[in-house]
C-alpha cells in the first residue's frame, strides 16, 4: 500500500498543491501517447478502501484500473490528461512527445499544482514549475501512481475508439502494443495511418 510520505515532504516545504504526472503508451507501435496529472492538497487522505489499492497501473487488472479511475477523479482536487498523436510522435520522437503530453495535461488543469512529481529520471522540459523526477515513481508515490491509472485507462479508451475506425487491426484487444496478434495483422494488412512509422518494425517495413 502506498502512503503520502513523499507528497507530505513537499507539503511541509510550503507547497500546497502537489501534482503527480505519468504517461501511458510510450512503447506501442500505434496510437497516441497519453499523460495524466493528478493534483492533491495537504488535506487529502487515503480514506476510501479502494484508494488504498492505488498502485502502478501495470500491476493492476483492467477491471481494477477502471474502478479506480472513477474513484480517483471523484476524490482528488483536479485531474487532466494530455494526448499526443502518432504523427507528432513520428516528428519529434516518443520521449519529446511524452513530455509534450505531460505539459498539455498540466496546462489544461483548472486548479494548478504548485509542485510537480513526475515519473522517470527526467524532469519535464519547458515547464515553468518546480518539479522532481522520481525513478519508479509510479510504484512509490501515490499521486504518480494515480496519474498512471488515469493515463492508462484514458489511452485504452482512445484505442477502443480507434478500433472502430480500423477494426481489422483489433486495436481494442492489444491497444497498439507489439503483440504476436498485432504483428500478424501488420504483416497481413500493412500499417495503417495510426501506426508509428518511426518505430521498428514499421519503419523497416515501409523502407522495403
Amino acid at each position: 500500500m502506498l502512503d503520502l510520505a513523499t507528497e507530505q515532504k513537499f507539503f511541509d516545504l510550503g507547497y500546497d498543491l502537489i501534482g503527480g504526472v505519468d504517461e501511458a503508451g510510450r512503447g506501442p507501435l500505434a496510437g497516441p501517447v497519453v499523460a495524466a496529472c493528478v493534483v492533491i492538497d495537504a488535506n487529502f487522505k487515503i480514506d476510501h478502501d479502494d484508494l488504498a489499492l492505488v498502485a502502478d497501473s501495470k500491476k493492476l487488472t483492467a477491471k481494477r484500473r477502471e474502478k479506480l479511475f472513477g474513484i480517483i477523479k471523484e476524490k482528488v482536487i483536479a485531474v487532466e490528461i494530455g494526448v499526443v498523436d502518432n504523427l507528432t510522435i513520428d516528428k519529434i520522437n516518443i520521449l519529446q512527445a511524452s513530455f509534450l503530453a505531460m505539459r498539455r495535461a498540466i496546462k489544461k488543469l483548472k486548479i494548478e499544482p504548485t509542485y510537480i512529481l513526475v515519473d522517470g529520471k527526467f524532469k519535464i522540459p519547458k515547464l515553468k514549475k518546480s518539479q522532481t523526477a522520481i525513478i519508479g515513481g509510479d510504484g512509490k508515490v501515490f499521486c504518480i501512481a494515480a496519474a498512471s491509472i488515469i493515463a492508462k485507462v484514458s489511452r485504452d479508451w482512445l484505442m477502443s475508439e480507434i478500433d472502430k475506425a480500423y477494426p481489422q487491426y483489433e486495436f481494442a484487444k492489444h491497444k497498439g502494443y507489439g503483440t504476436k496478434a498485432h504483428f500478424a495483422k501488420i504483416a497481413e494488412l500493412g500499417p495503417c495511418p495510426l501506426h508509428r512509422f518511426s518505430f521498428s518494425p514499421i519503419k523497416e517495413m515501409v523502407s522495403k
